[in-house]
């Protein structure tokens, strides 16, 4: 299939997590067969912060406006076998106009961040990215969240077939790896930072380094304000790259995951980073959403931590049984969320979809990998 993405950002993973997520998921994509072409807007932010200077065996550009780069834009998605945008996508708008107006055989909408869709729409807010009619015109929309997500998708924006495509890993990327001083601790706690995860990042992981002084604390990510309420024994990495995750889960003994409240309240949305770090061998400790036990067996493969208590216990524990629940993880995760798993279920997603529209999607040569637009760099 030839497919074609207008998505957030693939160049630059600062301060998102979009980034990584299609790096792994275009690359499985390609090497699968498929031909993929992303377009990302030029971002200021991100230009100054970008980590990817190409994708192999996948084709980006990355334009400067949307009247620059329609015509390429147009010829692309002409030409497609599937047609896609997303959620955060700057263009989300009349990248969809575009799509569901053109020859692609299939149009898709993908909401990676659907807890935050329809929480907004509850709350009476304004969701740049979904198009003025809904979700009724695409023939596909995938959600990064399952459960009763699919259902409120089709309820409140009118989706007319859903499907989840849940976070991943690319072993590649994320795997063992030897510890670095810099980045030692016994918990550590990766993520941009976000008003609605304050609340519990100050339980379970705030509250814990004060009732513990000996122990270390390293935090990192990227937009933390200068008020966060930071201690002595908490260590502070800003931004990393995907390239350091791994030394950095491998330098603690445990590592925490913090979800969004928006994402704990709807369930059955995980962290990409649970499966970055269970890809690593790190133990994984996290809060409690519906549906976690669906992903991770708690007690066998993921702690959970309801409370500052429930973080020192865990802390408490030996280190053999540590890396027994670590190994438990990492069996799963390399059985079941690479990023080579979730593109057979997008292209079973797909031709399913197909099948009911009466569209045949035939294979395509992949083309040959280009680095950025030079229109937008």
């Amino acid at each position: 299939m030839k497919i074609v993405i207008f998505g957030l950002t693939v160049t630059s993973s600062w301060g998102n997590g979009h980034a990584t997520l299609w790096r792994g998921l275009c690359k499985s994509l390609a090497r699968r067969g498929h031909s993929v072409v992303f377009f990302e807007r030029h971002v200021s932010y991100y230009a100054s912060q970008r980590d990817l200077p190409h994708l192999p065996g996948c084709w980006l550009d990355v334009y400067g406006d949307w009247e620059e780069v329609l015509p390429r834009a147009r010829e692309e998605v002409n030409s497609a076998d599937v047609a896609m945008t997303t959620s955060y996508c700057p263009d989300a708008v009349v990248a969809s106009d575009l799509i569901l107006n053109s020859r692609a055989a299939l149009k898709v909408f993908y909401d990676l961040d659907t807890p935050i869709t329809l929480s907004r729409l509850a709350a009476g807010e304004d969701v740049f990215y979904v198009p003025p009619r809904g979700l009724k015109d695409f023939d596909l929309v995938l959600s990064y969240t399952g459960g009763a997500a699919l259902t409120a998708l089709q309820d409140r924006l009118g989706a007319r077939r859903v499907a989840p495509l849940y976070g991943h890993v690319d072993p590649q990327v994320h795997h063992p790896v030897a510890p670095q001083s810099a980045y030692r601790g016994d918990l550590s706690y990766l993520g941009t930072y976000a008003a609605d995860r304050q609340a519990a990042l100050e339980a379970l992981f705030i509250e814990p380094a004060r009732r513990l002084p000996e122990r270390r604390f390293v935090i990192g990510g990227a937009q933390y304000p200068a008020d966060f309420p930071w201690a002595k024994n908490i260590l502070f990495v800003r931004h990393m790259p995907p390239s350091e995750h791994p030394a950095f889960f491998c330098s603690s003994r445990l590592t925490l995951s913090v979800t969004r409240r928006g994402m704990a309240d709807m369930g059955h949305c995980p962290s990409g980073r649970l499966f970055e770090a269970a890809a690593c061998g790190c133990p994984l400790l996290s809060d409690y959403w519906e549906g976690l036990e669906s992903f991770y067996e708690p007690g066998r493969e993921i702690l959970i931590a309801r409370t500052p208590g429930d973080v020192t216990a865990a802390l408490e524990l030996s280190d053999a049984e540590l890396s027994r629940i670590a190994s438990a993880a990492r069996e799963r995760t390399l059985s079941q969320y690479t990023s080579e798993r979730r593109a057979a279920d997008l292209e079973k997603a797909l031709e399913e979809v197909a099948n009911e529209c009466g569209v045949r999607l035939p294979n395509a040569v992949p083309r040959t990998g280009k680095a950025l637009s030079t229109s937008a760099v």
